[in-house]
Order: structure tokens, then C-alpha cells, then sequence
């Protein structure tokens, strides 16, 4: 046995070696191999790299590989060599069955870039298969009238090998009565009959046992046997004759069962009972046959009992025995060829043959994403298969070779409207009616860098205590980008730019990463009120994209400023001031006037006088908005000549800050009479003060009549502006400064320190501003108005506000001054009383 084994295991090795030499050839510039079956896993079926001229880097480096449209993996390729081998056990007879021709065609897919390219590989039929009957014993009732010569037919063996190693012949073992001779048909088949030689006598031998041997073509052939007995029986000497030996009918594979296949009919010369047929499916029919047709044995018709496929089986061999009643039986045969009719009963099949590959959203058109295949089961118009996109869809099909296709870009992609495309392909097939299938393949979209970062707004607004802690956040800015990945990651800067000369950066630093605004230290209003700061967002894209904005920053004053005297000076006389007054004073008599600014702003340098401490409280008291000193009543004999007063001048901020100063009173006699003609001396240009009080009251009431008419004329425009752009603008440039809502007119009262002035402004915030200002000033007795341009600006409102609050009198006198001056700079003296 062992001895056998290696003999056949050499013999077959002898073989393989054989085909190997003759394993491919190239047919009309396809590549093409041809194998033997059966052959061992790893088994080199070619050179793939080398016939397909890749060199061994490539095969790794564009990750070569195959597909097969049979299904199964039965080949793989060795990356290191470059050669196709034999990946699964491959049975020729289980791929093909008998067809004369056994090819399986193989893809070979290559990606980056992405390339596919059709090889065949042909399967030749080794002698693997030995002959089988369906039955292993064949039984014959021959009458012993039957002539010499009469012919049996018997049972064919099945050799599921093709070629040379398919059936070849038959042979019975050695007998004195029958021999072995073949019948053609009208197939072009030979089948095999058993020829009686001798004439049989039933008296002398009733059963005769023969060996039926087939045998196949094969080296060394295989073979198969089964028994033939044959009972000699006695006189009922005609067969059933059918019409015909092959009956040929055609149905359609959706046909219903009970649906009537074909009626055979056969006669027999025989009278009575062995003249009369009874019809029946020969013995051998396969049991899947059983279960599709039946057969009326009566009749002779033939049904179909089950449900026909085309894709399982394109024809039906039936084999159909007619038997008489005589006794002997006997019986004749034919055969029923069934073709089937295919109907389009199958949906044609989508298959990706690659996985899509990410797209970037600048592609051009024509970028192969992926490689698609179809295929339908049905045959002819039925399998004909046509596959399309939607018409919006920026993917198309571009056909490369049978049945496979390219999907390619069509149009420019934009990630930041879709980030990934569910692409339909509908595959429908030339059927009627036409049967389709529709499959989603997803392609992603990668992003590249087309959108630059975009601020949350143009400009930003950012009011700032003064004296903030250095360090301390000012406001943070946000910049969004559509993109994403590293082309959506934002890093903030701020440009360079000059503030009081001085560089941005040394005031202020940004967080790059989130966009927070800090200071470098604190800031004073009284040194810096506002100033810009450009801020620039810049993506990590290639090329990186920037946007830019400017953030404005207002400094809010605080009350950090204590008041300042400026009168009676005390870096002259420290803190302690020295008057003089007549004891003959009389109640209201002006001592002297003191006189304090404040650094601040706004409520911050609102200025209240008040006596703090006094030798005698009744007798002095302190204006609380202009600091003048009087006498209370009238100066008596017993008031102390050396009177004292601390005076407190406070702000109006908060925390308060204050400052003192000391009043030293000397009362003296005799000190009278010079103050008299003092006054007797202003008295007398009392008509040219009058005149000059005219001309004051004149300007003031033209200054005012001027401010109202601009205001009106400022308030019908804003409300046409309003009325169509829903802006109110007031401005004297053209129309793209409206945009420009910092451009107003504007009015100011300041009240700081000893120095009273009205701002009427108009102009831009941030711009140097043309305004006409009127000052007051209290460091005498005698106030003087002057107009005064150009002047920052503030809010309107906080105009109304200190307008209100400053005005304690709610009047304004004019009065004389010592020394008038009149001149063209519009210079005038106003006196608050």
C-alpha cells in the first residue's frame, strides 16, 4: 500500500513539473496562466511582478494584491518575490463542472495610485476523479426469444474529469452471450449497450452475472464497475417503441408548478397485457429530479412538482422507461431534454473593489476615489448591467473594462458644505422589466486651508479702571475658522503699532492661543484716555490665512488725585496763609478766596470747601463752591485780633480724597478806608462795565442761539438718517463716514479744580475735534470767559449730568473785571455768583 502511495505521489509530482514549464502565456496583451488543479498551498503559479513590469518595491509599496469574482481567495501574492501562489485547495470539477474550459479571472488591484489590471488564470483538469455508476447493480430481463444481435441499453458511468481523463470506454467480464458495443446519439454522445451474441436458452442458464467495467482516459487510467444481472425470462418479445428516443421542450424557469412539461408516448406490437404501457422515470433518476417533475403513468405526461432556477441548472436530463404488463416485462427508453428559459428574476450586484479613498476638497475632476464592479446572474439582455450617479452629485462612473468602473470626481468639493458624500450608484439591468439595486458608498472629504479665521466683530470696545493690577486680563477676543484640523487652529497676535510714540507691546500682550488681552502695567488716565490695539488671527494652515481687528481701549478715570491748592500758594507760605482785614468789615465782607484743582475727572474733581476748624466758628464762613472767605456779621470790639481757620477742601470721588489749609485772619484798624476807595474806584467805570457786561451777554446768547440751531439742524438729519438706515450719524465727512457713529456733537461742562469750562464739540472720537471752550476762572474775585479750540470730547450724557449737578445757583451773573481784556481771540470773563 505504502508502495503505491509513493508511486502515484511521484508520478503526480512528474506532472506537476510538467505543467509548470508551460504555466502562462499572454493572449491579445492580457496576462494569462495556466495551472493543473489540485495543487499544493504555497504552489508558484508565476512571475506576476515580472510580467506585469513592477519591480518588488512596488508590489509593497502600492500594496498590490487580487481579487477574485469567484468568491473565494484562491491566490495571494508573495510581497517578497513578487509571485502569485496557489492560496486554497482549487477543484477544478467544483468551479466548472464538465465545461470544456476552466478559467478563473483574477484583478490585480494596486493602490496610490490606484490601478487595477485583469489576469486569467486557466485550470487544467487532472485525472482525480475515477468513473461511478449511479447503481451498483443493473438488473435485465432479457426473454429468451431475443433474436442475436439484439442490443440493451445500459447505465453510463459519470467521470466528472473533462479531456483526455474523462470515460473512454466499457468493458463486461468475459461470457459466451454478451459483448459490450456503443450507440451514437444525436448529442454527439456515445452511450454504452449490451449486444447479445448468442442466443440465450433459459433451460440451460437462467441468470447471467456480469462485471461492468468503465474505464477513463487517464495515466494510469481509473475505473469503475458495477454488476449487470440478467434473468432470462419467457416469451413476451416486443418492447415498448417510443415516438422518438429524444424528446426536446423548453420552459421558463418562473413557470408554476403543476405546469404540464411534455406528454411521451410509446407503443407495443403485444397484445393484452403485454401490449399495454405503463410510464415511469428510470430507476437511476437523480432524487433532485424526483422532487421537480412527476410523471402520470398512464399518461405518459410529465409535470413540474418543484420551482426551476436558471442560475442553478440550464437544462434537465430526464430519462423516461416504458414497460408493458406482459410477463416477461417489457421495457424501452428515452430521454427528455428540458431546457430552461431564463427570465430576469435576478438584481444586479454592486461590489467595491476597493475601500473609497479620501478625497481632498481641492481635487480636480477626474480623481479616481474608488473602483466598482457589477454583475447579474441572468443571462443575455438580462445580465447586461448599466451603472449611473444622481445628476447633482459631483461624483461620475467612468468605465475602465468589462463590467468594472471608476468613481471619479466631477465637480470641486467643498468640505465646509459637506464634509463626507454618501454617493447613491444605481445598477440597472436591460431585463424587461428592468430589475436595479442601489448601493451608498461614503467618500470623506479632506479639508485644506481655503478659509481664513473670522473675529466674532469687526472692532471691539473695552473700558479700563485706571491703576489696574499689571497683569490683569483687559478682554479677550474670539476668531472662529470653518476649516478644521490644523487648518482650523487659531493662534492671536497683536500688530505692531505706536501709542504716545511708544510700541503697543510694551502696554499690552496677548494670550496666542486664546485670544485674552492682558496688561503689561497699570495705566493712567491723566497720562493715556484711549488707543487702539490690532489684533491678528492667524490659522496653521499652508499657506496660513490672517484676519485682523482692532480693539479700543478706554481708560475709566478713577479717584486717585487728592486737590491740589493752588491759592493761597502754599510753596510760598506752606500751609498756613496770612490776611489782613479792617475790624470795621461788615457781614458778607470778602476775606480772601481759596482756590483748589483736582487732577481727575468728572465727579472725581468736583471740588466742596468747608471750614473745619475755626477760633470762632461765627464769625468766617467758606462759599462751598467757590472757596471765597467772608464774614458772617460785623467784626465787634471783642472778637480776638488774631483769628484761625482750617479749611478742608474735598473732592466728590470715592473714596474721598481731601486737603486742608490755614487761614491766618489779622483783624487791624484803620484798614477801612482804602477798600472804601477801592470801591469808590470801580464804581466809577461802572458805565463801561455795564457796556462791556452788554457786549458779554450778547456773545453768550450767540454762542447759544448757534448751539441750538445745530442741534436742530444735527436732529432732523438724524432722523431722516434713521428713517432709512436705521442708524442715527452726525458728521461732516460723506457718506462712508456714517458708518462712523463716533462723529457726533457733543457737549461739555467741566467743573475740575478752579478752572470752569462749556465744550461744544463736533468730530471724531478718536480724532483731534474742533471746539469752542469757556472757561471760568475763580483764582480772583473777578471770573474771565474765554473761547478756547480745539478740546478732547466726552459723552453727551455725562454733559446733561454735570450740566445738572455744577450749577449749584442755577444763575450767572457778569461783572467787571479790575483789568478788561477785549481781544481777537475771542477772549471774555464770566463770573459765577
Amino acid at each position: 500500500m505504502t508502495k503505491t502511495i509513493g508511486c502515484r505521489d511521484w508520478r503526480w509530482q512528474a506532472l506537476w513539473w510538467f505543467y509548470f514549464f508551460r504555466l502562462w502565456s499572454t493572449v491579445a496583451g492580457q496576462t494569462r496562466y495556466s495551472i493543473p488543479e489540485e495543487l499544493k498551498q504555497g504552489s508558484v503559479v508565476g512571475n506576476l511582478a515580472k510580467d506585469l513590469g513592477l519591480g518588488l518595491s512596488d508590489i509593497f509599496d502600492r500594496q498590490l494584491r487580487v481579487a477574485s469574482d469567484a468568491g473565494e481567495q484562491y491566490f495571494s501574492v508573495d510581497v517578497g518575490k513578487g509571485e502569485l501562489l496557489v492560496n486554497d485547495r482549487i477543484d477544478r470539477e467544483a468551479l466548472c463542472g464538465q465545461s470544456s474550459s476552466c478559467v478563473l479571472p483574477l484583478q490585480v488591484v494596486m493602490e496610490n495610485p490606484l490601478q487595477s489590471q485583469r489576469i486569467e488564470v486557466e485550470i487544467r483538469d487532472i485525472n482525480d476523479n475515477s468513473p461511478r455508476f449511479h447503481t451498483q447493480e443493473i438488473k435485465l430481463n432479457i426473454p429468451e426469444s431475443v433474436a442475436v444481435g439484439k442490443r440493451f441499453l445500459l447505465e453510463s458511468a459519470e467521470d466528472p474529469d473533462v479531456g483526455i481523463n474523462s470515460l473512454k470506454t466499457y468493458s463486461v467480464s468475459k461470457n459466451d452471450y454478451f459483448s459490450i458495443k456503443y450507440k451514437d446519439t444525436k448529442n454527439g454522445n456515445s452511450v454504452p449497450e449490451l449486444v447479445l451474441e448468442r442466443g440465450l436458452d433459459r433451460e440451460k442458464q437462467i441468470t447471467h452475472r456480469l462485471i461492468f467495467t468503465a474505464l477513463d482516459g487517464g495515466n494510469p487510467p481509473k475505473s469503475g464497475t458495477c454488476e449487470i444481472t440478467i434473468t432470462v425470462t419467457d416469451i413476451n418479445d416486443n418492447f415498448p417503441v417510443f415516438t422518438e428516443n429524444l424528446y426536446k421542450v423548453a420552459l421558463k424557469e418562473n413557470s408554476t408548478r403543476g405546469t404540464p412539461v411534455i406528454k411521451v408516448a410509446a407503443t407495443d406490437a403485444d397484445d393484452g397485457l403485454n401490449g399495454e404501457v405503463v410510464y415511469s422515470f428510470a430507476s437511476r433518476t437523480p432524487t433532485a429530479l424526483l422532487t421537480k417533475f412527476g410523471i402520470n403513468p398512464e399518461t405518459g405526461e410529465i409535470v413540474l412538482k418543484g420551482d426551476l432556477d436558471y442560475e442553478s441548472a440550464t437544462t434537465y436530463a430526464i430519462d423516461v422507461t416504458a414497460k408493458d404488463r406482459g410477463v416477461p416485462e417489457m421495457e424501452s427508453h428515452c430521454r427528455v431534454q428540458l431546457d430552461v428559459e431564463d427570465i430576469n428574476d435576478n438584481a444586479p450586484e454592486i461590489m467595491l473593489t476597493s475601500k473609497p479613498n479620501p478625497v481632498r476638497e481641492d481635487a480636480p475632476s477626474g480623481t479616481v476615489v474608488a473602483l466598482i464592479s457589477a454583475r447579474d446572474l441572468d443571462s443575455a439582455d438580462n445580465g447586461k448591467v448599466s451603472l449611473h450617479v444622481p445628476e447633482r452629485s459631483p461624483f461620475a462612473l467612468k468605465p475602465s473594462f468589462s463590467k468594472n468602473y471608476e468613481l471619479v470626481t466631477s465637480a470641486r468639493l467643498d468640505r465646509e458644505k459637506h464634509s463626507e458624500y454618501n454617493v447613491e450608484i444605481t445598477a440597472t439591468d436591460s431585463g424587461s422589466p428592468p430589475l436595479s439595486t442601489k448601493k451608498v458608498v461614503t467618500v470623506r472629504v479632506d479639508d485644506v486651508n481655503d478659509n481664513p479665521p473670522v473675529f466674532s466683530q469687526s472692532s471691539y470696545n473695552v473700558y479700563l479702571k485706571e491703576n489696574g493690577v499689571a497683569g490683569s486680563i483687559l478682554f479677550s477676543v474670539s476668531a472662529s475658522d470653518l476649516d478644521s484640523g490644523e487648518n482650523a487652529k487659531i493662534s492671536y497676535s497683536i500688530l505692531d503699532s505706536k501709542v504716545q510714540e511708544v510700541s503697543v507691546s510694551s502696554y499690552v500682550y496677548i494670550n496666542s492661543d486664546n485670544g485674552s488681552i492682558y496688561s503689561m502695567h497699570s495705566f493712567d488716565y491723566e497720562k493715556l484716555k484711549v488707543f487702539e490695539i490690532q489684533v491678528q488671527a492667524k490659522d496653521q494652515g499652508s499657506p496660513s490665512l490672517s484676519s485682523n481687528t482692532t480693539v479700543h481701549v478706554f481708560i475709566l478715570d478713577q479717584n486717585d488725585n487728592a486737590p491740589s491748592v493752588i491759592y493761597p500758594s502754599s510753596a510760598a507760605l506752606g500751609s498756613l496763609s496770612h490776611q489782613r482785614m479792617p475790624r470795621s468789615a461788615k457781614a458778607g465782607h470778602l476775606v480772601t478766596k481759596v482756590t483748589a484743582v483736582d487732577a481727575d475727572s468728572g465727579h472725581n474733581a468736583w471740588i466742596s470747601y468747608k471750614v473745619a476748624e475755626a477760633t470762632d466758628a461765627s464769625l468766617f464762613t467758606v462759599n462751598q463752591y467757590t472757596g471765597e472767605v467772608r464774614t458772617k456779621r460785623s467784626v465787634s470790639e471783642h472778637d480776638d485780633s488774631s483769628q484761625r481757620l482750617l479749611i478742608e477742601i474735598r473732592d466728590d470721588g470715592e473714596p474721598v480724597q481731601s486737603a486742608t489749609v490755614t487761614v491766618s485772619i489779622l483783624l487791624e484798624d484803620g484798614l477801612h478806608e482804602p477798600i472804601l476807595d477801592l470801591r469808590h474806584k470801580v464804581s466809577e467805570p461802572s458805565k463801561k462795565s455795564d457796556r462791556l457786561a452788554l457786549y458779554l451777554i450778547l456773545s453768550l446768547a450767540s454762542v447759544s442761539v448757534l448751539s441750538l440751531v445745530t442741534f436742530l439742524i444735527l436732529a432732523v438729519k438724524c432722523m431722516r438718517s434713521s428713517r432709512s438706515s436705521g442708524a442715527c450719524c452726525m458728521r461732516r465727512s460723506d457718506c462712508e463716514d456714517y458708518k462712523n457713529p463716533n462723529r457726533n456733537l457733543q457737549i461739555q461742562l467741566n467743573t475740575d479744580g478752579p478752572i470752569k469750562y462749556v465744550e461744544v464739540l463736533g468730530g471724531d472720537m478718536m480724532s483731534q475735534s474742533q471746539s469752542f471752550r469757556s472757561c471760568m476762572s475763580p483764582m480772583s474775585e473777578y471770573s474771565d470767559f474765554t473761547l478756547i479750540k480745539p478740546s478732547s470730547t466726552t459723552d453727551f450724557k455725562e454733559v446733561i449730568s454735570v450740566l445738572d449737578a455744577s450749577l449749584p445757583d442755577s444763575t450767572w451773573t457778569f461783572e467787571s473785571q479790575q483789568v478788561s481784556r477785549l481781544s481777537l481771540s475771542n477772549e471774555h470773563y464770566l463770573t459765577p455768583s
